[in-house]
């Protein structure tokens, strides 16, 4: 088969579309003859040498992906050949075929084609392991989503909508300020701004109950400030580094807590296993997906080949969504 492949460390032109041996189904594992991947920042960190892989995964980039299952390992008795899926991947996403764990395949939801689906895994597991797991996002909370705009964010506001929350949404343009409200946001606040001065206000001086952030240590401070009583704080990315002070005595003073969440390095099985996770995104967020209230938000499909071009597209900024990477069997 085909893949992209990572040249050496550092900027896009490392990657290159380059023959590669064919993975294999092992016991309990499926291969996916790959329609479409898409792109995730922790590809970016990868390609410049700053996220390996866990141990056993793919040195292949991609976390996620969607097409048809072509074989099935030993042990696997849920899944047939011809099955049209979307899986959750830790890595080897960029490539004409993948092998994966069984217990990490997902149907492809209701009322969304095989393509399009390869952008969904990693944000529905991302969302579904973060907000509702680990957030306990109850209908009638608030959930701020830093970041609204993104892949992560887009999808985020709109299933804390389905679960019958009030949504506030930070994003950097009036543009995708506006995308925001478009996808539900009932607040949308410039993060140029004091972004809890802004959601104290919209919300009578409550805050939120349960935040989604992916700067990390830049964003701390407010991020607390903006906490409401027993507030649940979640950070799942560093673009805003890795160390910043923390006050426990505005935690304490508002009961809330930090969690700090990964999602690659998961163990496959266990209660806090991505088999686990992905069982719960198909009980609980793809029949939102079927129903139309959460729809998947593609900023653009790139040829895989020219994933390169994705990369560049996604640090030069902008991107409203999720870039998807069409296999050349999906053209």
């Amino acid at each position: 088969m085909y893949a992209i492949t990572v040249r050496e460390p550092g900027g896009p032109d490392v990657l290159r579309w380059t023959e590669v041996p064919d993975p294999q189904a092992g016991p309990g594992e499926v291969v996916i003859d790959v329609a479409a991947s898409a792109v995730n920042r922790a590809d970016l960190l990868q390609r410049q040498g700053n996220y390996p892989p866990p141990p056993g995964a793919s040195d292949i980039i991609g976390l996620e992906g969607s097409g048809t299952v072509s074989a099935i390992g030993d042990g696997v008795i849920d899944l047939r050949i011809g099955d049209e899926v979307c899986a959750l991947l830790a890595g080897g996403g960029y490539a004409e075929k993948v092998a994966v764990p069984a217990a990490q395949v997902l149907p492809v939801p209701g009322g969304v084609d095989v393509v399009t689906s390869g952008g969904l895994p990693e944000i529905a597991c991302t969302v579904w392991s973060n907000v509702v797991a680990a957030g306990r996002l109850n209908a009638g909370e608030t959930l701020l989503v830093q970041g609204g705009s993104g892949g992560i964010g887009t999808h985020a506001i709109q299933v804390g909508k389905a679960l019958g929350a009030r949504v506030a949404a930070t994003a950097g343009t009036p543009e995708r300020l506006q995308r925001c409200r478009d996808l539900g946001a009932d607040i949308a606040i410039d993060y140029h701004d004091d972004v809890a001065a802004e959601l104290k206000k919209a919300t009578d001086g409550h805050g939120a109950d349960v935040i989604l952030d992916n700067l990390g240590a830049k964003g701390l401070a407010n991020n607390i400030a903006a906490l409401a009583k027993d507030g649940r704080l979640i950070i799942i990315g560093m673009q805003g580094g890795v160390r910043a002070e923390l006050n426990i005595g505005a935690l304490l003073a508002k009961r809330a807590s930090i969690t700090a969440m990964g999602l690659r390095g998961r163990p496959v099985e266990g209660p806090n296993g991505k088999g686990r996770i992905v069982s719960g995104v198909r009980e609980e967020i793809w029949p939102f997906v079927a129903d139309g209230r959460v729809t998947p938000i593609v900023h653009a499909r790139v040829p895989m080949e020219d994933a390169a071009e994705a990369h560049r597209m996604l640090e030069e900024g902008g991107v409203i969504g999720k870039i998807l990477l069409l296999a050349p069997a999906a053209r």
